[in-house]
């Protein structure tokens, strides 16, 4: 485990490295977060708009459209999202580290910190990347944007030309 060549000063130096990546693995994970929260908020609104608007209450070819749209942006924001474990290191909650790691020299114990960072940095890299790749938040994105199109299209049918209302 422990490595004679390592110097002192550079797993130090390492240390702070990994720790740095992994807060801006943290800091990514947030932006993603929060993009999702702002689909949620945007799709929220319009249900709003349309609510308020009573476009949705009375049927039509557009409030059907907009009520499916409507659920199938909030399916997609929650698989797109939930769950998601993020992986952290060591686990306190067990008696592993108070048996295992306790009882490292400091050397040692730094050495085997970095290992554990590393394997947390990898599996928690592939929860971002899932995130951020997931097809579910980009239709997302497309059906938020379809939802507005139609909302806005229900709104000029039954405003502006009578005569469409019957849609």
């Amino acid at each position: 485990m422990e490595s004679p060549t390592i110097d002192k000063e550079t797993l130090e130096l390492a240390s702070q490295d990994v720790r740095r990546v992994i807060e801006r693995q943290k800091e990514e994970r947030q932006i993603l977060i929060t993009q999702m929260n702002i689909l949620f908020v945007t799709n929220t609104a319009l249900l709003s708009f349309l609510t308020i608007s009573r476009l949705i209450t009375i049927f039509s070819l557009f409030s059907a459209l907009e009520i499916l749209l409507v659920l199938v942006n909030f399916m997609l924001l929650i698989r797109a999202l939930l769950p998601r474990k993020f992986f952290v290191s060591p686990n306190l909650e067990t008696d592993d580290f108070q048996n295992k790691y306790l009882k490292f020299s400091p050397h040692e114990y730094q050495s085997q910190m970095l290992v554990n960072l590393r394997e947390t940095y990898n599996e928690n890299q592939k929860q971002v990347e899932d995130i951020s790749q997931s097809l579910r938040l980009r239709y997302a994105t497309f059906v938020t944007a379809g939802i507005a199109f139609v909302a806005l299209l229900h709104q000029v049918t039954v405003y502006f030309i009578p005569e469409l209302q019957k849609l």
